[in-house]
């Protein structure tokens, strides 16, 4: 906003044009781009606070005994803040690799259970606000879920499913 003022005062009075303004800014606005594209496109799951994180339902192990589903809670905000909630998945076959498969906002009910093999479907719902559920069936390797669609948007993690979904 300065620099378009100084640029029209420049013209209006017959001043210099000014170079170190401009300069200045744009290197502000490529500043914030790079972050914006940085935070977008390279999003991983490394960046959940997990010093300050609640154990909660789980361990919810699979019926083959493959795969094992836990979830935690993250406090975010401070006293007027939230909750979100992730559920990691440890695939025993695969040398105990842990795969997060599902983050959120966390709601009152919060529960997950295998619907078979390789299927887990988590209820992720508030009773009294039906249109804000978060309630999904997954399939483990194949698909995950972030509500505001970072992991989706993701380059670093386009590798790690098949389908992902999102908040709409």
């Amino acid at each position: 906003m300065i620099l378009s003022v100084k640029i029209i005062i420049s013209f209006i009075k017959n001043k210099p044009f000014p170079k170190k303004l401009l300069v200045a800014a744009l290197s502000g606005v490529v500043l914030v781009f790079s972050v914006y594209i940085y935070e977008t496109y390279f999003f991983t799951f490394s960046k959940i606070d997990r010093e300050f994180s609640h154990k909660g339902p789980g361990p919810e192990t699979s019926p083959s005994d493959e795969y094992t589903a836990n979830a935690y809670y993250e406090p975010y905000g401070g006293a007027a803040g939230g909750v979100n909630v992730w559920v990691e998945i440890t695939d025993h076959e695969e040398n105990n690799k842990i795969q997060t498969v599902y983050y959120s906002d966390a709601k009152k009910d919060f529960s997950m259970n295998w619907k078979d093999e390789d299927t887990l479907y988590i209820q992720n719902a508030e009773p009294d606000y039906p249109d804000s559920n978060q309630n999904i069936e997954l399939e483990i390797g194949k698909e995950l879920y972030h509500e505001k669609g970072l992991a989706c948007k993701s380059l670093l993690m386009k590798d790690e499913y098949e389908t992902c979904f999102q908040n709409e």
